[in-house]
């Protein structure tokens, strides 16, 4: 099976683009200039605060498509080409890709720009005849994740172009290339709590009311809390204090305000609201409040055909059979799942968030292959 030779270039091309979450402009003028030598049709809108006031952040997202005629199967690689800010003490320019090694060095070259950029030069191999094959990337999914993969899902659906099975490139390898997959992600909701008081004097406290032994009796109970022993496929819910907050700048005053906030993955067990309700109902017991923001909820995707297909191409190019997981963090396969099915596979995600984040230059040619399988596979071809 044959293998597009410049996947290196392409990623070396996406990395050298400053694409800071949410990104914009030049990234996706580069995805936009690789696929359209392919027959893509590349459709990129604005999403979010487009006023261009001060403060504003729009997000640009992409969808592109090149679609066989007649009823043939539509397959869909997702991904996003923004990133986490670089940070300091890098050994070269983080936006500078530079081989050494066998590596190839440049924020982005994991998580994952390599894997866009393995995406396309397995396109470039797929017949056009072979099935409808479409991009769906995002700038905003190492932000706020809200104007990002969302908005693309509302405009494939206006469009009626929804595919029939679709493969997110994140990178879930975790020691070599091909050792574990996503078939799902636990949810995830963020809760800010706060309890008011009556500010006063240390010295004075019948004339006022510190709200401090308040939170700490609700944190006290949530540290306390067990949600679930986990499930087959998910382990156990988990909630985690993130943040402790009280604005006193004075040591003789009994604070006004106490905040904190708490963040819980979730299974299947669970919904976000139902947690944010329990949640609520603890610091309301002690006097306090809480507010919800639900990142995204629990899924699944069942093993099966699909699954099946994508462990058959990792173990041609590699030998091992993928792990089917659902650990780690969220990623925008939370959102895409309402769309058709979809699953997770990329490179080992060892270095990804870090300074002198790298990748194999082998395991991007690999990818690669994998995915050409995969996609071929997906269409029927």
């Amino acid at each position: 099976m044959s293998n597009s030779s410049n996947v290196v270039e392409l990623a070396e091309a996406l990395i050298a683009c400053e694409s800071i979450t949410p990104a914009r402009g030049p990234v996706f003028d580069r995805i936009e200039a690789m696929l359209c030598p392919l027959g893509f049709t590349v459709d990129r809108f604005l999403a979010g605060d487009i006023g261009g006031g001060e403060g504003s952040e729009p997000v640009e997202n992409l969808f592109a498509l090149r679609r066989a005629s007649g009823s043939a199967r539509h397959f869909a690689f997702a991904g996003h080409v923004d990133v986490v800010p670089p940070g300091e003490g890098w050994s070269a320019p983080a936006f500078a890709p530079e081989r050494r090694a066998g590596l190839l060095y440049g924020r982005g070259a994991v998580d994952m720009k390599g894997a866009v950029a393995a995406m396309i030069a397995a396109a470039a191999e797929i017949p056009a005849d072979a099935g409808s094959l479409s991009f769906i990337i995002t700038g905003d999914e190492e932000g706020e994740a809200v104007h990002g993969t969302r908005a693309l899902i509302e405009h494939i659906r206006a469009r009626g172009d929804t595919p029939d099975l679709c493969l997110v490139g994140e990178p879930t390898s975790v020691h070599r290339l091909g050792d574990m997959m996503k078939i799902g992600r636990r949810g995830s909701v963020n809760i800010w709590l706060e309890v008011a008081g009556v500010q006063g004097h240390v010295a004075y406290p019948h004339l006022a009311q510190n709200p401090l032994p308040a939170l700490v009796a609700i944190l006290a109970e949530l540290d306390r809390l067990v949600l679930d022993q986990g499930t087959e496929w998910f382990q156990a819910s988990n909630v985690e204090i993130t943040e402790i907050d009280v604005p006193n700048q004075a040591h003789n005053v009994i604070p006004g305000l106490a905040k904190a906030r708490i963040s819980i993955r979730f299974n299947d067990l669970h919904t976000g609201r139902a947690l944010a309700e329990r949640i609520s109902a603890i610091a309301a017991r002690h006097g306090g409040t809480a507010r919800a923001v639900i990142s995204g909820e629990p899924f699944l995707t069942q093993p099966g055909a699909f699954s099946a297909m994508i462990a058959s191409a990792v173990e041609a190019e590699t030998g091992l059979v993928p792990e089917a997981s659902t650990t780690g963090g969220t990623s925008d396969a939370r959102f895409l799942k309402d769309l058709c099915p979809v699953i997770e596979f990329g490179l080992v995600n060892a270095t990804m968030h870090k300074t002198d984040e790298a990748v194999a230059l082998d395991d991007l040619a690999t990818l690669a292959r994998i995915y050409l399988r995969i996609a071929l596979a997906a269409l029927g071809a």
